[in-house]
């Protein structure tokens, strides 16, 4: 297996900076998101959208691509 530069330097952890209103399921009922501003949060490697805006980088993604939420006790 050969990993590519721009694979090895794809950051794959980050703070949730802003949450959507969360999802229907198919019974048409509202599922909240588990997900909250603040929460610093392990991704998968290649997913979302990355858009720029005022020269800051994000990310917008579902809440499935989220693996983990760290969290300190």
């Amino acid at each position: 297996i050969v990993i590519p530069p721009s694979a090895e330097k794809k950051p794959t952890k980050g703070e949730v900076i802003g949450v959507g209103e969360g999802a229907c399921n198919a019974d048409g009922k509202s599922v909240p998101l588990t997900v909250k501003v603040g929460d610093t949060v392990f991704y998968r490697q290649w997913a979302g959208t990355e858009i720029e805006h005022n020269g800051e980088k994000f990310i917008v993604m579902k809440e499935s691509d989220v693996l983990a939420v760290v969290k300190i006790c």
